[in-house]
Parts: C-alpha cells; structure tokens; sequence
C-alpha cells in the first residue's frame, strides 16, 4: 500500500512518521442486507484508538450492518462488534478481540497547518492524501446536530469517512466525516472531518455509558442578525426553561450570545458545538451583548439532555 500524496505539499511530513500513522488506520468493512448495501461507499475506514482493541469510526458506514470486519493495513482481517454509536455527531465505537496499534490523539488543529487524511477511498486500501487546515470550528454545515469540524482541502473521497486527518506528528487531529459536493460525491477541495477534541469525548462517552448525552443548558436560540438585518452575529437567547443551568446563570430572552469559553459565537450551532465538548456537570463561561452592553455568566451544566439545549 503506497503513501500516494494525492493533493497538498507532504513535504513536511516525513514517511515514517505517515507509515506509524497508518498502522493504526483500519478499513472497515460492513456486511449489510443486500436491500441496503452502499454501492457508491461499500466500504470505510476507521482510526485505532485507547488501549487498540477499539476503533473509531462513522456511524453512517456501520449502520445497518449485519456484521462487521476490519481490514488492518497489513492486510488481516477480523471481526469486530459495534459498543455504541451516536446519531448527533456521526460517530460509532467498535471493539476487537486482539490490540492494534493504536493512534494519539492530538489537541484542535490550527488554520493552515499542514495535515494528512488517512483512508480506505474507494475501498482500494489505505492511502494518505494531504493538504492543509482551511477552517476550524466548522458548525451548521448541514450534516450533523453537532458538528464541530476541521476543513481541509487533502482530497477526501467515499470509503475515507471514519479516516485519520493526523498533524505532522502523527497524532489524530480530526476524525474523517464528510465531503461537502453539490453534484457527485467526490472530492472538490471542501472536506470535513470531526474535531479529535470532540471525537475523543464522544469516544470516551459511548465507552463509558454506551452513549453519548450533550450537557444541558435549557436554552433556545435562534441566529442574530435576523435576514435582511445588520449586526454582529450571535446565538439570540429567544426561550428559556425555568430553572436551567441558562436560567440560574443569568441570561434573558434577548440575549445575543458571542463567546463560550474561548470560542467565538456566531450562531446557533456555534454554541451546541462548544456546549458538547465540556464535561458535565461543570462550569461554562458565557459572554452575551444585552441591550447594547457586554455581560459575562457562568452556567453550571448538568448531563444527559437531548439536542435541545
């Protein structure tokens, strides 16, 4: 299997660095009812991760399956079973009897940094396309509930969804999640791939409980400005729900939300995005623009709460 750079400048990647990478790349091979086989994705990919008899993956490329196997990069194939699988981010957790070697995760990835992506495309077998970082904290792209995604322009194509885009170390920046095309489903330079944060947090949840539960906040937001309006984007606070953490922390209907932790907001899914990454029960930093002027709260989060917060 060839280290092809088929898009981007691999330069400073150096070889060994993407050949131990690729050790703990997986394809993954669904079986499904012959009414659903995929014919344009019959297959997937997946990123070895934890202790190495876990890999994570797409959830769309396992759903439905009858039965799973994965294919590692030197060519064996074994069983594996589904631990959970969670329908807000796309993201499923598989096990396997024998360790594989499993791939670090590294911390948010950085605008133009170099990257690699790491996938089975077209079910030919691992190859690694690369490129660089075009955006970050991607959200409301429109296929997910909860998206937080790193943008790249390393080629992308079907059967790499569940890849590894890794930075120059190695480590899994992102988890390969989607193309974004307006008439075929191959690669256009504008592909999505779930933040390694994010990833690693629904990962460590499905393993926990089966399940991944964003925090609750008990908020409903809608975006700012409205159409045809001026104005500096945020999350408009337009309901809350009586004693939430939202309530309790302050914030009124009216409320333009731009900032949670660190994190620019500029809309309604910038806010689930950085909602889903913290560990709850917990503290949030949020600042909102009231009436003209700038305030800061703290909502103590509390768990389990479906996407509506």
């Amino acid at each position: 299997m060839g280290l092809a750079a088929t898009a981007g400048d691999a330069g400073a990647f150096e070889s060994r660095v993407l050949e131990r990478a690729m050790t703990s790349v997986v394809s993954v091979l669904p079986l499904l009812p012959a009414r659903e086989v995929r014919s344009e994705e019959p297959e997937g990919s997946g990123v070895v991760i934890g202790d190495g008899r876990h890999v994570l993956t797409a959830r769309h490329v396992v759903d439905g399956a009858t039965a799973i196997h994965v294919r590692t990069a030197a060519g064996d194939i074994v069983a594996a079973t589904l631990v959970g699988g969670d329908p807000l981010t796309d993201l499923a957790v598989l096990a396997v009897d024998d360790a594989l070697p499993a791939l670090a995760f590294g911390g948010d990835a950085a605008l133009g940094e170099d990257v690699c992506a790491i996938g089975n495309a077209f079910g030919l077998g691992l190859t690694v396309a690369c490129g660089v970082v075009s955006g970050v904290h991607m959200a409301g792209v429109g296929f997910n509930p909860i998206e937080d995604f790193v943008q790249t322009d390393a080629a992308i194509n079907p059967g790499v969804s569940g890849g590894a885009l890794v930075d120059e170390e190695g480590r899994l920046v992102g988890l390969v999640s989607a193309i974004f095309t307006k008439t075929s489903d191959a690669n256009i330079g504008v592909n999505f791939a779930v933040a390694a944060p994010l990833a690693g947090h629904v990962a460590e949840a499905i393993l926990e409980t089966g399940a991944f539960h964003p925090p609750r906040t008990g908020v409903r937001l809608a975006p700012w400005p409205a159409p045809g309006e001026t104005g500096r984007m945020a999350a408009r606070v337009i309901a809350l729900e009586p004693g939430s953490p939202a309530d309790r922390a302050g914030l009124r209907e009216g409320d333009h939300i731009v900032r949670v932790g660190d994190r620019r907001i500029r809309g309604p899914a910038d806010y689930i995005s950085a909602v889903a990454r913290i560990d709850a029960p917990g503290e949030l930093a949020v600042e909102a623009v009231r009436d003209g002027e700038p305030i800061s709260v703290v909502l103590r989060l509390m768990a389990k709460s479906d996407i509506k917060n």
